[in-house]
C-alpha cells in the first residue's frame, strides 16, 4: 500500500470510527440517562454486581484470538487462521459459557448476598455464545480497515437494543431492561456481520495456525485479564463492602466519565492499532501518529470532563433528581483522573502494535497487583465511593510515569514533547474552566454555562490550531471527492 493510500486509509478509518462513536455513544449515553431517569441506584448496582463477577470469565472468551488475527502481517496470514480461530472460539466460549451459569453465578449470589445474581448473570451473559461469532468478521473488517461497515454495524445494533432496553423499562421490567441492553447488541451485531464479509465458517481446524494466534494471544488474554481487574476492583468491593445503592450511585458517575473516556480511547485504538502494527519497523511514524492520537483524544474528552468538573452538581441535580445526589463528588473527582489519564492515551495500542504483549501484560499485572487493588481498597475502607474515586486520581498519576519510562525506551517520546503537543487542550481546558465558574458564579443557568465553556474551549483550540485543522479539513475534503471519483 502506497503512502498516500495508507494515509487515505487512516484518515478515513479515523473518520468512520469518529461517527461510529457519535452515534453509537450517544445513542447509548441518551438511553443510560433515561434508564438512571426510570429506574433506583440499587437496581444499577445489581446489574454491576452482576456485570463484575461475570467479566472475570468472560475476559478469557476470545484468548486473544482477535487480536492476533488483527497484529499479523499479511504475508504470515492463511485462511486456515480465520477458520481454526472460528471454531476455537466457539468450542471455547460454550465452555466459558457453562463455568458461569454452574459456577459463576451462584458464586456471586453468595458473595454479594444477592439472590436474583443466579438469574441476572445468566442472562447477561449470553453475549458470550454469540461473541466468537463475530470475532472472525471483526478483525478482517478491522484488518481491511473497513470502519464504515464496522461503524454502520455498531450503530445499528445499539439502536435497536436501546429501544429494547427502554421499551422494557417503561413496562416496568426493571433490572431486566438492563440486561438485554448490552445482550442484544451482540447478539443483533452477528448476521450484520456474515452479511458484510460475506466470509462463512468451514470444517477446517490447523494445529499450526492455533499457535500461531494463540502464542500471541495468551499475551493479550494476560493483559485483558489484568485491565479487567483494574476496571473492577472498585466495583467488586463496592458492591461487597456498601451496598447495591453505592455501588448504582458510582456506577453512574463512572459512566459519565471514565467510560465515555474508555469508548473514545477503544474508538482510536481500534483504529491504530492495526497502523501501529503496519508501522512497527518505523519508529519516527509511531513517534508522530502516537503523539497525535494523545492531542485529538484529549482535545475531544477534556470539555466533558471541565463541564462535570465545573456544572456537575446543578447538571446531577436538575437531570437525574435527588436520588442520584451521591454521584456528584465522585463524579467531579473521576473527571479529573480522566484528564490525567488521557496525557498516557493509545500507549497501550502502541505497545501492542509493536508486536510486544508480553510487555504489555508486564505493565498492567504491575498496575493492577501493587497500585490499583491496594489503593482502591484502602480507598474504599475510609472513605467509601468518594475514597474510590480519589484512589482513581492518584493511580492515573501513577500510570503517567510508568507508561512515559516505556514511550521513551520504545520511541523515544521525552515527556517534554507529550506536554509541547498537549499545550492546546490543556490551556483551552484552563480558559473554558474559568469561563463556566466565572458565570455560573454570577448565577447564570447551568446550561448557559455550559455552552459558554464549549465555545471558549473551541475558541482556543482554533487560535492555537487553525492551520492544522484547516489542513485535515482540506485532507478530508480531497479524500471524500477521490473515494467519490473511485465509486
Amino acid at each position: 500500500m502506497s503512502s498516500k493510500n495508507f494515509k487515505s486509509s487512516v484518515v478515513t478509518g479515523i473518520v468512520w470510527s469518529a461517527v461510529q462513536l457519535a452515534i453509537n455513544r450517544g445513542l447509548s449515553f441518551i438511553i443510560k440517562m433515561v434508564l438512571a431517569k426510570l429506574l433506583f441506584p440499587e437496581q444499577f448496582g445489581l446489574v454491576g454486581m452482576a456485570a463484575v463477577f461475570a467479566s472475570f470469565v468472560q475476559v478469557f472468551n476470545d484468548i486473544g484470538i482477535g487480536a492476533a488475527l488483527v497484529q499479523r502481517k499479511d504475508k504470515d496470514l492463511r485462511e486456515e487462521h480465520f477458520q481454526t480461530a472460528f471454531w476455537t472460539g466457539v468450542i471455547w466460549s460454550t465452555s466459558i459459557y457453562l463455568l458461569i451459569v454452574i459456577v459463576v453465578s451462584p458464586l456471586a449470589a453468595i458473595f454479594y448476598k444477592e439472590p436474583m445474581l443466579r438469574q441476572i448473570i445468566p442472562a447477561l451473559s449470553l453475549g458470550v455464545l454469540a461473541s466468537p461469532v463475530n470475532l472472525v468478521h471483526q478483525a478482517q473488517l478491522t484488518r481491511a480497515m473497513s470502519f464504515k461497515k464496522l461503524a454502520f454495524i455498531s450503530n445499528v445494533s445499539t439502536a435497536f437494543s436501546g429501544v429494547l432496553s427502554l421499551t422494557l423499562a417503561y413496562l416496568g421490567a426493571g433490572v431486566w431492561s438492563l440486561v438485554f441492553n448490552s445482550v442484544a447488541t451482540i447478539v443483533i451485531a452477528m448476521p450484520l456481520f456474515f452479511r458484510a464479509t460475506g466470509w462463512t465458517p468451514k470444517l477446517m481446524w490447523d494445529k499450526k495456525a492455533f499457535k500461531d494466534v494463540f502464542g500471541f494471544g495468551v499475551y493479550t488474554t494476560g493483559t485483558n485479564l489484568f485491565n479487567n481487574l483494574i476496571s473492577n476492583i472498585d466495583y467488586l468491593l463496592i458492591g461487597k463492602l456498601l451496598s447495591a445503592a453505592a455501588l448504582g450511585t458510582y456506577t453512574l458517575a463512572f459512566v459519565l466519565t471514565d467510560t465515555f473516556r474508555n469508548q473514545l480511547m477503544a474508538m482510536m485504538g481500534k483504529v491504530m492499532y492495526p497502523v501501529y502494527g503496519k508501522k512497527q519497523d518505523d519508529p519516527k511514524a509511531l513517534k508522530r501518529y502516537y503523539l497525535k492520537v494523545v492531542k485529538y483524544n484529549s482535545i475531544f474528552v477534556y470539555p466533558a470532563m471541565i463541564f462535570f468538573i465545573t456544572l456537575g452538581t446543578p447538571f446531577v441535580q436538575n437531570y437525574f433528581g435527588q436520588k442520584w445526589i451521591g454521584a456528584i463528588e465522585p463524579l467531579k473527582i473521576l473527571a479529573v483522573s480522566v484528564m490525567i489519564h488521557m496525557l498516557t492515551n493509545s500507549h497501550a495500542s502502541l505497545i501492542r502494535g509493536l508486536g510486544k504483549p508480553k510487555l504489555e501484560m508486564k505493565i498492567q499485572f504491575f498496575k493492577a497487583v501493587f497500585l490499583y487493588v491496594p489503593l482502591i481498597s484502602l480507598g474504599i475502607h475510609f472513605y467509601g465511593i468518594v475514597g474510590a474515586a480519589y484512589a482513581y486520581v492518584l493511580n492515573k498519576i501513577f500510570e503517567v510515569f510508568i507508561a512515559q519510562y516505556f514511550l521513551k525506551k520504545l520511541v523515544n517520546v521525552t515527556f517534554g514533547e507529550l506536554l509541547f503537543h498537549m499545550r492546546t487542550p490543556l490551556i483551552a481546558s484552563v480558559v473554558a474552566f474559568i469561563v463556566s465558574t466565572s458565570l455560573y458564579s454570577l448565577h447564570l443557568h447551568y446550561i448557559l454555562c455550559g455552552v459558554a465553556l464549549f465555545i471558549s474551549y473551541c475558541a482556543v483550540v482554533w487560535l492555537f490550531m487553525k492551520d492544522e485543522l484547516k489542513t485535515q479539513l482540506s485532507d478530508l475534503k480531497f479524500l471524500k471527492k477521490k473515494n467519490l471519483a473511485v465509486q
